[in-house]
């Protein structure tokens, strides 16, 4: 080393400089590569010798030595598939961990990850996702899919992405055209360490004990049982995290959602004190009905412009066996029907508690349904206690809250404000413990408290205002006092479930992108 100095140094800057240039990086190596005779072989070496036989599925291997972080692959990725400009389907991470002494990092590329169980295909209402028999690829079908998105909520790796130009999701498809050609994909190809190949693995294989992790960070891999693996010489450190992994994202709102959800539980809940109020002493006005009704035909009617393609929604019998969106669109297209019988029933003097019992209890399904929707994305936050509890409770205050200023009920105005006083203390009580335990949804309950502080104060501030108006109303028979209670129970709600999207805080692999 020191006679290389003594040689540099008694040469020129123009002598210094060409001799760096006889070192080349792995850019160049790879640049001189292409169009020499041994490119084939190369690129061989990326590809099994033999396509997938029964049993068996093409699958990424990624050798995080080699991954120098350059996104060759995310570029290449993007131009063959002609993707725009803020659309990526493989994404470049990084993870940290060891210690100050001995320091730890890695950058990380992910994509798909073509799962033997992929929650994608699981969770779409419409049969838009195939798994191919013959290479294990997890394709999307681009005419089947009506954007709903519930693919990108189910993912616990973040790869579905929303195409707000064409309407639909796409994803990667690890560019099964060349697979059948036998040429590797473009990421592949691209890379210029080679730190991306293609292994052919048994789907047997796949099975992972609970726990088990394809990298630190991301989701448990007994889930979906993805078929990428990582390899390294290095160990990497228990302590390794994703470099995001404590950033406080806020998610997408979801405004036609927070509507449908706001509008349909308001219904169901007026449909349940309903029932309990003509079963009690028959004392019924009959607009509590037609309101409710028109309700929820509201909220079902602003829900399909979340939809990027709506007139596709009629196919979402197709995933009643796997999806909760399908049994929830069933069962609030259920419930109209009984809504509309409850109104007919209402409006005859026919069999009036029986519809309106029936009715309730068929809403309270659809409530359940709509709250097995989010359970079932695993997102911490969107636990089954706090979604259930928040679904349910929302149900009750806005029903009371509704009723009371439909008949004037001190009772009912009492009730209200005590039950909207009982939620909202609940979840802050879950709030507090989330914080405080370092528990699941520990980074979302931050959100809550850091970056959505304000919501969180107007939400408190709203409970004595309930209680001002709802004494008011109680005393003297106010019905615009009344009324406004209602609108401060109807923004509480909206601002409760504006955070409950706003603070899911999605699954996704370490350090990968995220808009």
């Amino acid at each position: 080393m020191s006679d290389r100095r003594e040689a540099l140094s008694d040469m020129t800057l123009v002598d210094q400089l060409l001799a760096e240039q006889q070192s080349l990086t792995a850019v160049e190596r790879f640049s001189q590569w292409h169009g020499r005779k041994q490119d084939t072989d190369r690129y061989s070496r990326l590809m099994p010798t033999t396509p997938p036989g029964p049993g068996e599925q093409y699958a990424f291997e990624v050798n995080l030595d080699a991954c120098t972080g350059c996104k060759a692959c995310v570029a290449a990725c993007h131009s063959l598939n002609g993707l725009d400009d803020d659309e990526a389907w493989r994404d470049v991470g990084l993870l940290l961990g060891g210690t100050r002494t001995k320091a730890y990092q890695q950058t990380v590329t992910t994509a798909c990850h073509h799962c033997a169980d992929p929650a994608c295909a699981n969770g779409c209402p419409v049969g838009a996702y195939e798994k191919e028999a013959d290479t294990g690829v997890v394709k999307h079908l681009d005419d089947q899919c009506i954007g709903c998105g519930y693919c990108v909520l189910k993912c616990p790796y973040n790869v579905p992405k929303y195409n707000d130009k064409l309407g639909i999701v796409r994803k990667c498809d690890m560019c099964v055209g060349r697979l059948r050609e036998g040429e590797a994909p473009a990421c592949v190809q691209a890379c210029p360490t080679s730190a991306i190949s293609i292994r052919v693995v048994t789907r047997e294989s796949l099975t992972f004990t609970a726990g088990a992790m394809i990298l630190p960070g991301a989701y448990d891999s007994s889930y979906t049982r993805p078929s990428t693996t990582y390899v390294t010489q290095r160990p990497i450190p228990k302590n390794a995290r994703a470099a995001d992994g404590v950033t406080l994202r806020l998610e997408h709102a979801h405004w036609p959602l927070i509507a449908m959800l706001t509008l349909t539980q308001l219904s169901v809940g007026m449909f349940v004190v309903a029932a309990v109020m003509r079963a009690l002493d028959g004392v019924l006005n009959p607009w509590a009905i037609y309101a409710a009704t028109i309700a929820l035909n509201a909220g079902l009617g602003v829900s399909v412009l979340h939809l990027g393609r709506p007139m596709g929604a009629w196919r979402f019998f197709l995933g009643l066996r796997t999806s909760w969106m399908s049994r929830e669109i069933l069962a609030f297209s259920i419930f109209v029907g009984s809504a509309m019988a409850a109104c007919a029933a209402t409006s005859l003097h026919i069999a009036t508690a029986a519809a309106i019992t029936v009715s309730a209890m068929i809403g309270l399904g659809s409530v359940f349904s709509s709250a097995m929707i989010y359970v079932d994305t695993r997102r911490p936050f969107w636990n089954a206690t706090l979604t259930h509890g928040k679904f349910l409770g929302s149900t009750i205050t806005m029903g009371l809250a509704t009723m009371a200023t439909v008949h004037q009920s001190s009772l009912l105005v009492v009730l209200s404000v005590i039950a909207n006083a009982l939620l909202f203390a609940w979840e802050q009580a879950q709030i507090r413990r989330a914080i405080a335990d370092d528990g699941a949804w520990h980074l979302s309950a931050r959100v809550m408290k850091v970056r959505l502080c304000g919501l969180s104060d107007v939400r408190e501030s709203l409970i004595p205002l309930m209680f001002g108006f709802g004494s008011c109303s109680v005393a003297f028979g106010s019905t615009v006092c009344t009324i406004i209670m209602l609108a401060l129970t109807l923004l509480a709600t909206v601002l409760e479930r504006y955070t409950f999207f706003v603070a899911s805080m999605g699954l996704k692999m370490p350090g990968g992108y995220n808009p």
